[in-house]
């Protein structure tokens, strides 16, 4: 892939404290990653991830860190509290594909986690309304090889070929600067719900639905 081009790293799902969401992930035989924690943000996730992208299920670990003065502007205490009420409880974040850092294609602001380094901000899309994912941009590029996880799984889920998104009406710009990417694609639903396919015929093999209690399809 050529340098300078925009990539998917992950999606999250926000979700119940300590995700046991993630059982219906490993019944249909997904190898489950590394866990995470995120100091200074108040959250934690448990992730799975594929060759060329993950998914994280995320929540909130500490209900006073999440809301200090540095995590309040991220929206992830509101989304979670609200993520079945009207709030998305997805976000995209993206990422250069080669070894230089890059540039988000939506304007941003950066949030300076404590569990990066301070010479690499996060960048958030600026204009994303609760009801749309929230969407972010990795500056710092991936080392070859990518993620050093298990990301071989005894269902036919291996590398992630599309991603595609329920918003409640037309999207923003910002969400519109992703799609034209190619990456991503929103469309209009009134229940939020994320779909990753699989394969270049996706869903022609197999498809699963878990939205009796994550709000996630795959498609393989």
């Amino acid at each position: 892939m050529p340098l300078g081009v925009t990539v998917l790293d992950h999606v999250f799902i926000l979700c119940s404290p300590g995700a046991p969401e993630a059982a219906a992930l490993s019944r249909l035989g997904l190898t489950e990653g590394s866990p995470n924690t995120h100091p200074g943000q108040g959250t934690a996730c448990r992730r799975f991830f594929f060759r060329n992208a993950y998914l994280e299920l995320l929540w909130v670990r500490d209900v006073e860190e999440v809301q200090n003065a540095l995590s309040t502007p991220t929206r992830l205490f509101q989304r979670w509290s609200a993520r079945q009420n009207g709030a998305s409880p997805f976000g995209v974040v993206l990422r250069p594909s080669g070894a230089e850092p890059g540039t988000p294609s939506f304007p941003s602001w950066q949030y300076r986690p404590r569990y990066l380094p301070s010479s690499v901000p996060l960048e958030v899309a600026l204009g994303t309304r609760l009801s749309e994912p929230e969407l972010f941009y990795l500056p710092l590029p991936r080392r070859p090889g990518g993620f050093e996880e298990p990301n071989e799984h005894a269902a036919p889920l291996h590398e992630v070929t599309s991603v595609r998104i329920a918003v409640p009406g037309p999207p923003t710009a910002a969400l519109r600067a992703v799609e034209a990417l190619g990456l991503v694609s929103f469309v209009s639903a009134a229940e939020p719900v994320v779909e990753l396919g699989f394969g270049p015929a996706a869903g022609s093999v197999g498809s699963a639905d878990l939205r009796s209690g994550l709000p996630f399809v795959l498609r393989w």
